[in-house]
């Protein structure tokens, strides 16, 4: 669980990645996460604990594979996190990713990674046509 990251969002952030992806982009560098079948499961309460315990800033990026195969799964994760600062990265668009999770994300990245499109200097994208989004909430008094 420990994984590290200064490129998969702002900060230090620990990197969750989930098992199962419908994308299958090509040069994709996270191939082992296609197969849905081949992760290990994890209850979301655990996979919780866990986070809060190696997670010392409480700054996370949900990744993959593609977490949108898991949207009930990372809903959850989220309400339970919901004192985190969460990212998620997607290869899907804006408006896949179901409303509800909006008010508990910081970041998303979304967009397919496109080969030819590849980049190293735009910040945490893979490619020029992904967009990362700061989430903007309204303040409550």
């Amino acid at each position: 669980m420990r994984n590290p990251s200064l490129c998969d969002g702002p900060g230090y952030r620990t990197v969750v990645f989930l098992q199962g992806c419908d994308l299958h982009c090509e040069g994709c560098h996270n191939k082992s996460t296609w197969p849905i079948d081949k992760g290990i499961c994890i209850e979301v309460t655990e996979l919780a604990s866990i986070l809060r315990k190696q997670s010392f800033n409480k700054k996370i990026t949900i990744s993959g594979g593609e977490p949108l195969l898991q949207k009930e799964a990372v809903l959850d994760l989220l309400k339970e996190l919901s004192d985190f600062d969460i990212c998620l990265y997607t290869g899907h668009e804006m408006e896949d990713i179901p409303e509800e999770m909006f008010k508990y994300l910081k970041y998303v990245k979304v967009g397919r990674f496109i080969l030819s499109q590849r980049t190293s200097t735009t910040p945490f994208v893979g490619s020029t046509n992904q967009k990362f989004v700061r989430i903007y909430h309204e303040q409550t008094k």
